[in-house]
């Protein structure tokens, strides 16, 4: 599989997230060609700006491999990690997160680059356009 096809699981949980009127940003989590995760932003939901869809797929990835570490799995995401992700994902040792749209704004890169651990490498710009235009329009329609 590649990386479009699993940003497109991503972009899936993106739209979802639209659907319910939260900031449409998916995730999943891979190891060895297999989806253990998927999210979406909770943060109306639940009520909780620590809701992001990167904090709720590492939980339930931590919990489908049973332990605290994801340092075999990847992450797709259709937007950077603000700066809260990108600590979790540093401390949670991810092997490597794929991002669609940059953040100029609270994006990880800008803010506190050194925030994920050493070893995680990291791929922006995979189905940018489509990732971000959801965004924006999600956007749009709320101004």
């Amino acid at each position: 599989m590649t990386d479009e096809y699993y940003m497109g699981k991503a972009l899936e949980e993106a739209r979802e997230a639209a659907r319910r009127d939260e900031v449409p940003i998916g995730a999943v989590v891979v190891v060895r060609d297999r989806i253990i995760a998927r999210a979406h932003n909770l943060t109306e939901t639940l009520n909780d700006v620590t809701a992001h869809a990167e904090m709720q797929a590492i939980t339930a990835a931590a919990n489908h491999l049973g332990g605290k570490y994801l340092d075999q799995c990847t992450l797709y995401v259709t937007v950077e990690p603000c700066t809260m992700c990108a600590g979790a994902l540093g401390w949670a040792q991810i092997s490597r997160i794929v991002y669609g749209a940059p953040d100029p704004k609270r994006g990880y890169s800008l803010i506190a680059p050194h925030a994920l651990h050493p070893r995680t490498e990291v791929t922006g710009g995979v189905l940018q356009e489509e990732c971000a235009r959801l965004v924006q329009e999600f956007f749009r329609r709320k101004r």
